[in-house]
């Protein structure tokens, strides 16, 4: 279900199309209502100047006459006062739409799991909402406006050329089901066409943003033609989509104009014979002549409506790809507000695989954890180590329910984390990743990240315990200093120790540190450790470690490798045990100083 309560897996794609007038009932009646009184003006004119034509200049009623056209000028001045409220309110009312479905997949692509995101790339995700829906305003706007217009005038059209010669107006109509049938072959080849050409815009997208955001690499490895190249070739495959989907939309459009013009043709030579035949007069053919004129517009008006539906559906239709995919990890039923969080962690007989990805389809899923059995006690200090690759961060996304065990369980204070609530558990969990996340916007708010509501003062006390205050203050702005796109303007240090300075405001009685101090020099790493120490006081700390010197002082070390835990212990005992972790222990102090040695 959506935010506005919208099951699009049980409804057509129309129906979802047509739901979204609903919030803008007032527009919609009102383009309608000006739509049905301009169609009614189009009816008018060719009447009234076959009655004029008929009796008023024939019988010198010059007077009615020009009363007449003044009646008509007026009513085309309405109709482009009509036409102004169509054009600007219809166009907003689609604007209206569009803002909605994209406000709808933004919200539901932020409710999606991580498994969601590890197979779809950002620049097809941004695809899906900004580019896929730019036609939805054309069509929303003009659609059902075009529809009845031109429903409207072409059966006005009909019955008043039966009235005037029927024959006749049977020979122009018979012209209709070859349109028809024309149309809905050449559609289906457009669809198929416009569903291609948004799916190469999307790699368009996809390549841009991987070449913006990659664009400091490509420099360093020297690799800007390479970039350009694969641009290129995107941009090429793009060209060609369109160019089949202006193959069918030529081949529709030179169709409908033979169609259309034939029309004229056919008119003036039956016109013609029945004249010589003596059961039609001239009047009578320059009325049905200037009703064809009539007639044609909102058969030209349909030929337009064909290609807005067909661009504005496929993007549509990808709109609701994403709307109809449902989040893989869900709050149950029954889902309780985890409150009062002492940390106890409990990990019992967990086993996890990821799924590879769909285009290697010879292989199956990829076995990360297998039968892990762990106890965090609360507020106890718990390592993670081990090779990379072993399933250390992996270990860390399944506490606070980024994926979902295969086996097993994982209870926090006892209770199953998959019979509470994701918000609620995520809010009493604070994550420090081995690449953290910046912003684009100032240093204060991203660290006001943590707690939105919190005060100047708590996010500066936030910053001096992460050991970031006294470089903030040397920075132009201080807090409001701007960091570019993904922290660019920051070292790996500085970006760490903000989204440190994040978790010690947020203040959370669990604590994941995945590799936090890892881009942090020895010196900065050992002011902050004491930082560390104190936040830990009466919390949970699960610490994934790269420097082992970083944990020799945790209650408990886990090493896993393999899939499995290899051993489990203090660093005491472990070292006494002289396995893997006294091996990897030993490896590190080799590539150290002495005087990094005397640091530990």
């Amino acid at each position: 279900m959506t935010a506005n309560n919208i099951d699009y897996r049980k409804i057509s794609d129309l129906k979802a199309f047509f739901i979204h007038y609903k919030n803008h009932m007032g527009l919609f009646l009102l383009d309608m209502a000006c739509a049905l009184t301009v169609a009614g003006i189009d009816l008018m004119f060719p009447y009234v100047s076959k009655r004029c034509m008929e009796k008023y200049l024939p019988e010198s009623m010059y007077k009615t006459f020009f009363t007449v056209m003044a009646v008509i000028v007026a009513a085309y001045v309405a109709r482009s006062f009509l036409y102004f409220i169509i054009t600007y309110w219809g166009h907003r009312m689609g604007v209206y739409m569009e803002a909605d479905m994209r406000g709808e997949i933004f919200d539901h692509i932020e409710t999606l799991s991580f498994h969601f995101f590890d197979r779809n790339r950002t620049g097809q995700l941004m695809s899906r909402v900004t580019t896929d829906l730019f036609e939805i305003t054309e069509l929303a706007h003009h659609g059902p406006e075009d529809l009845l217009i031109s429903s409207i005038t072409i059966i006005g059209a009909f019955i008043i050329l039966c009235g005037i010669e029927w024959r006749l107006a049977v020979i122009v109509f018979a012209a209709v089901p070859v349109f028809v049938v024309f149309t809905v072959i050449l559609r289906r080849k457009m669809a198929a066409a416009s569903v291609k050409v948004k799916a190469k815009m999307a790699e368009i997208n996809t390549t841009i943003e991987s070449g913006f955001s990659g664009i400091r690499t490509a420099k360093a490895f020297a690799m800007e033609e390479e970039e350009i190249r694969k641009f290129r070739e995107t941009n090429a495959q793009y060209i060609e989509s369109k160019r089949g989907y202006y193959k069918a939309m030529a081949i529709f459009h030179g169709g409908m104009e033979f169609v259309l013009s034939i029309m004229s043709v056919l008119v003036i030579t039956a016109g013609g014979y029945f004249i010589m035949r003596g059961s039609m007069d001239f009047i009578g053919l320059v009325t049905f002549s200037l009703y064809i004129s009539t007639f044609l517009t909102p058969i030209r008006k349909l030929v337009a409506f064909v290609e807005q539906y067909i661009a504005g559906m496929a993007g549509f239709k990808r709109f609701l790809e994403i709307m109809r995919t449902e989040p893989e990890i869900k709050d149950a039923q029954d889902a309780r507000e985890l409150q009062n969080v002492s940390g106890h962690i409990s990990i019992e007989h967990v086993s996890f695989s990821y799924e590879r990805r769909e285009k290697d389809p010879r292989e199956g899923m990829v076995e990360v954890l297998k039968d892990i059995s762990l106890d965090i006690p609360a507020g106890s200090c718990f390592a993670v180590v081990g090779p990379s690759g072993g399933g250390k961060t992996t270990l860390c996304h399944l506490i606070p329910r980024f994926y979902d065990v295969e086996e097993g369980s994982i209870k926090v204070d006892g209770m199953d984390i998959r019979q509470v609530t994701q918000h609620s558990l995520r809010k009493n969990i604070g994550i420090v990743q081995q690449d953290v996340f910046m912003f684009a916007g100032t240093i204060y708010d991203n660290i006001a990240y943590g707690d939105p509501n919190a005060s100047y003062e708590d996010v500066v006390r936030a910053a001096k315990r992460a050991e970031i205050h006294d470089e903030i203050m040397q920075m132009p702005d201080g807090y409001q200093s701007y960091i570019g796109e993904r922290g660019v303007m920051l070292s790996g240090g500085q970006k760490q120790r903000i989204g440190i300075a994040r978790v010690f405001l947020k203040n959370p009685p669990i604590i994941i540190l995945d590799e936090a101090t890892s881009a942090l020099d020895s010196v900065t790493e050992i002011r902050i450790q004491h930082a560390f120490n104190e936040l830990a006081k009466g919390r949970t700390s699960v610490i994934i470690a790269h420097r082992l010197s970083t944990i020799r002082d945790a209650d408990q070390i886990a090493v896993i490798d393999n899939n499995k835990i290899q051993e489990m212990g203090s660093h005491e005992e472990l070292m006494a045990r002289n396995g893997e972790y006294a091996h990897m222990v030993r490896a590190q102090r080799i590539g150290m100083t002495e005087q990094q040695i005397e640091e530990q």
